[in-house]
Order: C-alpha cells, then sequence, then structure tokens
C-alpha cells in the first residue's frame, strides 16, 4: 500500500494591518494584553462593514504564488471573495472570508516546488484564538491575513515532508513573505491505501512529522473506511468528527467585498523584482566562487547574508571572505540573538576591514574586536588606531612587561608546562591592546624565558 501524503500550510503575512480594518498585525500576542488590538470590524459587531481588501497581502500572496511556480489568475470576473459558514466560538462572524471554496478559482494554481505539486495557493483571514478549557477568545489575530498553500498528495514520507517543508520556509524568508514570529501551522493528510484522514492545525514541523508517522502506523493497522478529520494530541490522534464536504459550508458570494483585480502589468513587476531562490543561490555561488556545499549552504540560509558575501567577494579573496562572512560575522549575530536585517552593516566597511587584514595592517584579534562592536551598526575602520605592531623592539618590551609580572607562569613553562605559553601570549596581547603581531610575539616570548 502506497502511502500519500498532502499538506495545507497556512503561514501569516507579513503585513503592517489585518485583512479588512486598520487594527496593526502582530503575532507577538504574549506581547499584547487580549483583546487590545481590535476594532467593530475584526470584533465582527453588528452593522460593521469591512474594509478594502489589505493590497500589501494580495502582493504579499502573488510573490508567494510566483516563488512556488503557479499559474496567476487574473480575471477579475473570477477572483471573488466568498463567506465560508461554519459555527465556532472564534468567528465572530459566523463566516470566515476566503478565496477558495466550492465554485473558487484561486490567485495562485498548478504550481510546483521541489517536484511537488502545488494545487492552489489563497489568502483568507484569520479567526480568533479560543481556549476551550477557560472558554474566553482573545480577538487579536482575528482577521489577520494568512495564506494558504495546498499541495497535491505527492509526498511518500515524513522524511521528505520535514526536507519540503524546511526548504519552502527559506525560500519564503527570502521574499519576508512570512512572518516568523508566528511560524506556521499545517493540516496533514495521510490515506495509506483506505480513506484520507486529516489532522488539524499542527503547528511545527517536528509535530507535523512525529503526527504523520503515527497515523501511517494507525492506518496499517486500522485501515480508514470513510474520511475523518482528527486532532494531533503530541502523541496520538484522536476522532473529531466525519471530515466536511465543502457543501457542508454553505459557500456564498460576499457582497460586501469588490472582487480582486490583478493585472498582467502588476504581475510582471513582481515577478522582475523577486529574488533568485536559494537553490538557485546555492548552485551560483557554488560554481562561481568555488566553494564547498557544506560553507554554500550556511550562506544561503539567509538571504541578507548571502547578498554581503557576493559584494564582499567582488573584492575579498574567497579565502578569507568565506570564513570571516560564515564563522565571524554570524558568530556576532547568533550571540546577540540578531539575524543581518537586525543589524546595519555596510559592505564597504566590511570589506575594508577585511582589506586591512588582508595587507596585516591590524591583526585578526583585533579585527574580531571591531566586527563584535557592530552589533548595531557598522563603522569606518580607522586603521592607524588599530595599526598592528610589527617592530620587533616595541613587542619586546611588552614581553619584558609580561615575563617581569607573571613569574609563576614563566617557571611552569620552564618546567614543561608548554599550555602556559598561550596564557603568556594571551597577556601580550591584552597590553598591546591586541594589535601586536602574534608570530613575533609568540617567538619573542620563547627566546626570552628559556
Amino acid at each position: 500500500m502506497a502511502l500519500k501524503i498532502g499538506l495545507e500550510i497556512h503561514g501569516y503575512l507579513t503585513t503592517k494591518e489585518k485583512l479588512f480594518c486598520s487594527c496593526k498585525n502582530t503575532h507577538k500576542l504574549k506581547e499584547v494584553k487580549p483583546n487590545t488590538n481590535i476594532c467593530p470590524i475584526c470584533t465582527g459587531q453588528p452593522g460593521s462593514k469591512p474594509m478594502l481588501p489589505n493590497a500589501e497581502a494580495i502582493k504579499k500572496l502573488i510573490q508567494i504564488a510566483l516563488m512556488l511556480n503557479c499559474k496567476i489568475n487574473m480575471d477579475p470576473k473570477l477572483l471573488i471573495w466568498w463567506r465560508k459558514h461554519y459555527s465556532w466560538p472564534d468567528l465572530p462572524k459566523g463566516y470566515q472570508n476566503t478565496i477558495s471554496g466550492s465554485y473558487a478559482i484561486h490567485v495562485g494554481e498548478k504550481g510546483k516546488f521541489l517536484d511537488i505539486g502545488i494545487r492552489e495557493v489563497h489568502l483568507e483571514e484569520d479567526p480568533a484564538a479560543w481556549n476551550p478549557e477557560t472558554g474566553t477568545i482573545d480577538y487579536n489575530r482575528s482577521g489577520a491575513p494568512l495564506v494558504e498553500i495546498v499541495t497535491e498528495p505527492d509526498f511518500k514520507s515524513s522524511e521528505q515532508v520535514e526536507i519540503w517543508l524546511k526548504q519552502l520556509l527559506l525560500t519564503l524568508s527570502y521574499i519576508k513573505a512570512l512572518d516568523a514570529n508566528a511560524g506556521i501551522k499545517a493540516d496533514v493528510n495521510v490515506s495509506l491505501g483506505g480513506e484520507r484522514i486529516e489532522m488539524k492545525n499542527i503547528n511545527s514541523i517536528q509535530e507535523i512529522v512525529k503526527a504523520i508517522e503515527y497515523e501511517s502506523e494507525r492506518q496499517k493497522k486500522e485501515p480508514a473506511k470513510s474520511k475523518e478529520t482528527r486532532r494531533w494530541t503530541g502523541k496520538d490522534t484522536i476522532k473529531m468528527r466525519e471530515k466536511e464536504s465543502q457543501a457542508d459550508y454553505r459557500f456564498i458570494k460576499d457582497p460586501d467585498l469588490p472582487v480582486i483585480k490583478i493585472t498582467k502589468s502588476e504581475v510582471q513587476d513582481i515577478t522582475k523584482n523577486l529574488p533568485e531562490s536559494p537553490m538557485q543561490k546555492l548552485e551560483k555561488i557554488i560554481k562561481r566562487h568555488k566553494i564547498s556545499k557544506y560553507d554554500a549552504d550556511v550562506l544561503t540560509q539567509n538571504l541578507e547574508i548571502v547578498e554581503l558575501f557576493e559584494e564582499v567577494a567582488k573584492e575579498i579573496p574567497i579565502k578569507l571572505a568565506v570564513p570571516w562572512v560564515t564563522v565571524e560575522l554570524m558568530g556576532m549575530l547568533n550571540y546577540n540573538k540578531k539575524t543581518l536585517a537586525d543589524v546595519n552593516i555596510n559592505p564597504d566597511h566590511f570589506i575594508d576591514l577585511l582589506k586591512l587584514i588582508e595587507r596585516k595592517k591590524i591583526t585578526e584579534l583585533k579585527a574580531k574586536d571591531i566586527l563584535r562592536s557592530w552589533k548595531e551598526k557598522s563603522m569606518p575602520v580607522k586603521a592607524d588606531k588599530f595599526e598592528t605592531i610589527s617592530d620587533s623592539k616595541e613587542i619586546q618590551d611588552i614581553v619584558d612587561k609580561v615575563i617581569k609580572n607573571n613569574q609563576k607562569a614563566v617557571s611552569d613553562y620552564k618546567a614543561g608546562n608548554q599550555k602556559t605559553l598561550n596564557f603568556l601570549i594571551g597577556q601580550v596581547m591584552k597590553l598591546s591592546e591586541k594589535r601586536a603581531d602574534y608570530l613575533t610575539a609568540k617567538k619573542l616570548l620563547e627566546k626570552s624565558i628559556k
């Protein structure tokens, strides 16, 4: 029996406002008090009418569809907002506005991403957050713009799903389409020869993988005889209800919302400004710069990082550029829990810093200090202020002070403890503010304490 897996992936779009009102679109819910980021529209108050759909959300939707190689539908007679009816406490209007349903034509369809078919890409509003244990409802996210990406049932294993989802999120990060703070959630459809079983609202890649593995094993023992919707508990799946059909949602056109108008010139303009995908970047930099796949993988995990690298590589030898981007720069960012998008680093400043290292104008230790000081923004590097001390006499003076002030370490070294030499060299670097030439300092220390 062949395992078939399909995904319905939901992600929050990075827009400033919600889909049909001017409330702030934020998903850092722990930082916002419940029911404070709301208005009559997103709470479904009687008599309230939606504003025009968020143009930024529609543009993001088109970008996503294009990155997934979808056909973009542009007929304004067909791109209609529908009301999807269901009765849950988190849905204040009693229906959800969506560009999907029994008769809907989607903005993007018939795509393909990493050999997996993309059935449709559409836009809808998020419901509120209902806590079934307390009965409370938080409307802060109600009306937030959601993209839904529906795949064909082309996946054959949980491992394939995991790899594919990671590449999908990486690719969409290049267009800054999805809110990284909110993550994704997915409905997962699994079939092992019988009827399709849907698992609702699984909210991480790790949990999606675990749910698929559990459900496929369960279906080996209990073949599915009817379509079901099940809930993933973190350990197993529990039946919620028989799977609804499209008719159960009673889709009708929304008379309060205009059709979506997408022009050919708009699509062409968005297409022209799309970045290369991570896979394209990976192939290009391996071929162009002759670097390892490992280093290329590290570089292409972030668009800003790989674009900075490409600028630096125009003027700096690859053997110097790669470690200073992949190790030193990324280490500084990770230590400060930031991405390059959070830090204003001028590529010219970074290039100048590496040129000073290349010409031995400053030591690598001093360069690392300078780089660490750029945790907010970069600054021009004044070489004369940080210039390497190469003069043997000047370094000898520093060595003599270190020997005088660290007699115990000197004695330990003479007794055969080689590790104390590193300590003494560290003291030389400290006194010289990391400007002393390392090899000269080491040579003079060894000579002076024999």
